[in-house]
């Protein structure tokens, strides 16, 4: 369907004050569009091809009220212009503008002056002849019709349409008021194919064809400093600036929005919503899918099973990846109300049950863990998308049909958006201004993160509840979520200041800016050196790594030159929301403290359910070395079916008996992003597509394939988040063949699609070979001694569990990068002019 554009005389409403009465009479089309508006006398050829609903506009020689239409006798001609009231009508009028109403009668019903004339006229030219269906979905009102008629609409432009928005305001309030008068939650609009109008009298002729109630909600607009996707042919570039930006624009020269912040995910396969714009998947057949929660307590029940390899430092660091490269855009985002789908008792929420933001996990009747009759359900939000946000829909396609696609918040390079956020704005709040250092504060005489509030934003999550028991700030709000995470972003600060200090004492001529952007730029190459080279060969096998160009043998290589400006490093959808999920499976439920004896009699656990957005926890007597050191010995869980009831029956629990289940929120998620089926990505990435159950079988076990023929209609109905997680491991990897090649696509892309990779010869500010081999030196374990209070011994490769092949032995003879290399390094930032004209390392041009 072509967009809609708005008739004439709605860009200049002046002008329906002056047409000629007699041409409507004889039929003349008024606005050039026969799709825009239905006037008596109209050609039938004129009509839309299916009713639409409208309030009637028009004032002349016709004697009708604002909200019910009154027939006037053929042939009638009008002295003036007028609108009729019916006195209810008149009086809500009253109530909203505040204008008195006066005039002769007409009909049964009075008339109004003519300041009041206009000014209905104008309310009713702004939406062009009051198009509910046109204007009222286009970025200003949800529309949701209580019964099964289809309903079709067009979309307005934002030109003109933001430019009403007061009058719109204006007549939502009179349907507010009206609808209380009603006692009524809706509002009734009656229409035939020639007679427009609105009434509570179900008995009047002029609804004899349809009722139809729908439901006026006000759509939140998103506010200027969040009109991403209209910027994204926003900016031109630094050419010459050789560090990166806070937004990751500017990476790719001809396409400066790949990667950035604020933008849409990308997709391997078109997304599967059921009206192919935004409504959720359902089954083939047209049926629901099986309740999310059902799949959940049915398929991947808790069974703690230690992995024999692997610490829980890797299901953490996988976090910090994860974090870094991309956050759902949610509501607070772009400072909107949240929708409560569930209230605080695990109820439906009555006020929101028709909220199209709503799509609840329901609990059903014979949950094992959630009472029916207490709990009804698990709240669960819809993401922000483009099409909700008319700039972003307005950008992406002229073509209405264009499916909706998620917003991410942050860069999504590796680029350490966590800790130096994703905007100047968060980066320049995040930084002392001093000797290049990130702002932190002290707690029982040693460094934190800084308090929350300098942030001055509400999407933190953060469950303390008095003084003394601080909430952190970061550059990503999710920091304060378990305190594993916030232990490794608190490291992450503290590494950036202990380089800052250092490389502001052997160069004491550099400026702040050149301290903090040249520490910056050491601190995001060790980060990608660190997760491709040490943790990325875990997660997807170390042939697939080299086998795939993740990584290359450096012995006798030092720049690797394969940057390709072709390449989208842009999020997956399927990546950040479906296979990349899978290492929840690697969640422990109790974290070990370890003192640096490491006598597991001195042993102790955390509930990670009970230290859930309380971070405090950290800054208590030795807990950030006892939790950084149980991290490095701690097995993870194995990456199986089975997860720990922490995440599945407790998560965000609060101080609830009950929390959240994370498995049913990763299936949710999955069908409110439209992503495909796992069949389909089964196809996409080259097994043989299932026609029936038993095809199943190449990578999920006999009793998990009998399991989904119970709960699901037919194969092509599996969510890529059931079916990627039941397949068994392959390859080496921590995952199966399908989300394997899912996570390698998206890592790949990473990699060669970022400008300023670590190891490039070509970027602006190349490393020099010699800070390169220092670079990669650097490994996790290191990491954690530097940045910890007092941790003095740790195996070398801490993602590996402490055995007589990885022992463990002091920090000091952990290998460590030589930052002398970086003396009288000396970057001309523009703008500033350096005191130092020597170089003792050439700068690589």
């Amino acid at each position: 369907m072509p967009r809609a554009q708005p008739p004439p005389w709605a860009l200049n409403p002046s002008a329906f004050n002056t047409l000629d009465h007699t041409t409507v009479i004889k039929g003349t089309h008024l606005s050039g569009s026969p799709a825009h508006c239905i006037l008596r006398n109209y050609p039938r050829s004129l009509y839309p091809p299916k009713p639409r609903i409208f309030l009637t506009t028009l004032a002349q020689c016709q004697c009708f009220g604002f909200a019910t239409y009154k027939k006037p006798k053929l042939g009638t001609e009008c002295v003036e212009p007028m609108i009729c009231l019916e006195d209810d009508d008149k009086d809500a009028l009253s109530h909203v503008t505040e204008l008195p109403m006066d005039g002769t009668p007409c009909g049964n019903a009075s008339s109004n002056n003519i300041k009041m004339r206009r000014i209905i006229l104008q309310f009713l030219n702004i939406i062009w002849i009051i198009n509910i269906l046109l204007s009222f979905a286009d970025g200003i009102y949800q529309i949701t019709p209580t019964n099964s008629d289809e309903i079709e609409y067009e979309t307005s432009s934002n030109a003109w349409n933001q430019h009403y928005i007061n009058y719109i305001d204006v007549l939502r309030n009179y349907f507010n008021y009206r609808s209380n008068i009603l006692s009524s939650k809706s509002i009734n609009i009656g229409f035939d194919n020639d007679v427009v109008g609105h009434t509570d009298d179900k008995h009047s002729p002029l609804t004899t064809h349809l009722d139809i109630e729908l439901k006026l909600t006000p759509k939140k607009v998103i506010s200027s400093r969040f009109e991403l996707c209209k910027n994204e042919n926003f900016r031109q570039c630094k050419y010459k600036w050789p560090y990166r930006s806070y937004d990751g624009s500017c990476n790719n020269f001809e396409n400066p929005t790949w990667g950035m912040a604020e933008t849409r995910y990308t997709r391997l396969l078109p997304s599967i919503y059921s009206d192919g714009i935004w409504k959720p998947a359902v089954a083939s057949s047209g049926h629901e899918l099986p309740p999310a929660r059902l799949l959940s307590y049915h398929l991947f029940p808790e069974l703690r099973i230690k992995d024999p390899i692997w610490t829980l430092l890797t299901m953490q660091w996988g976090q910090i990846v994860t974090h870094d490269m991309s956050e759902l855009a949610k509501a607070p985002n772009f400072n909107l109300p949240s929708t409560s789908c569930c209230d605080g008792n695990g109820q439906l929420s009555k006020q929101n049950l028709n909220n199209p933001e709503c799509f609840p996990i329901v609990i059903g009747n014979n949950d094992p863990v959630y009472d029916r009759h207490i709990t009804q359900c698990l709240t669960f939000s819809r993401a922000t998308t483009d099409y909700q946000i008319s700039n972003c829909r307005l950008a992406a396609s002229n073509d209405n049909n264009q499916s909706a696609e998620q917003i991410t918040m942050v860069t999504q390079f590796l680029d350490l958006s966590n800790i130096y956020g994703s905007s100047e704005k968060a980066a320049n709040i995040l930084r002392t201004q001093s000797g290049g250092r990130l702002r932190t504060q002290i707690l029982n005489h040693r460094e934190f993160l800084p308090p929350v509030f300098i942030m001055n934003s509400t999407t933190f999550t953060c469950d303390e509840d008095r003084p003394e028991q601080v909430c952190y700030g970061a550059g990503d709000d999710r920091v304060n979520q378990n305190p594993q995470l916030t232990l490794l972003q608190t490291m992450l600060v503290r590494e950036h200041n202990r380089i800052a200090i250092i490389l502001g004492r052997i160069n004491p001529h550099w400026f702040d800016e050149t301290i903090y952007q040249e520490t910056r730029r050491i601190m995001i190459a060790q980060h990608q050196f660190i997760t491709y080279y040490e943790w990325l060969p875990i997660i997807i096998g170390v042939r697939n790594a080299f086998d795939y160009k993740l990584i290359y043998r450096t012995d006798d290589i030092n720049y690797i030159d394969d940057y390709n400006s072709n390449i989208n490093p842009t999020v997956l959808n399927e990546h950040s929301n479906g296979a990349f999920r899978v290492l929840h499976s690697l969640v422990a439920g109790y974290l070990k403290l370890v003192d640096e004896k490491r006598s597991p009699s001195s042993h102790k656990f955390l509930r990670l359910s009970d230290w859930f957005h309380r971070p405090s926890i950290i800054a208590k007597a030795d807990n950030l070395d006892d939790l950084a050191r149980g991290l490095a010995d701690q097995p993870e869980q194995t990456r199986d079916e089975f997860y720990d009831h922490e995440i599945t029956e407790y998560l965000f629990r609060g101080r609830n008996r009950l929390g959240g289940d994370l498995r049913s929120i990763d299936i949710q998620r999955g069908r409110d992003h439209g992503i495909a089926t796992y069949n389909d990505y089964r196809e996409f990435c080259g097994l043989r597509r299932a026609r029936n159950w038993a095809d199943f079988s190449d990578y999920i076990s006999p009793n998990n394939i009998e399991k989904l023929s119970r709960l699901y209609e037919q194969p092509d109905d599996v969510d890529l988040s059931v079916g990627g997680s039941l397949e068994m491991n392959a390859g080496g990897a921590l995952t199966g063949p399908t989300f394997l090649c899912i996570l390698i696509e998206q890592f790949y892309r990473t990699r060669v699609g970022d400008r300023f990779w670590f190891e490039t010869p070509n970027s602006v500010a190349a490393f020099t070979q010699e800070q390169l081999s220092e670079i990669r030196k650097a490994t996790i374990a290191r990491f954690l001694c530097d940045n910890s209070d007092d941790i003095r011994s740790m195996q070398r490769r801490a993602f590996e569990k402490p055995s007589t092949n990885n022992p463990i032995i002091k920090c000091a003879d952990l290998p460590s990068i030589n930052l002398s290399l970086w003396k009288d390094y000396t970057l001309e930032l523009p703008g500033q002019q350096t005191k130092q004209q020597h170089f003792s390392i050439l700068y690589k041009k």
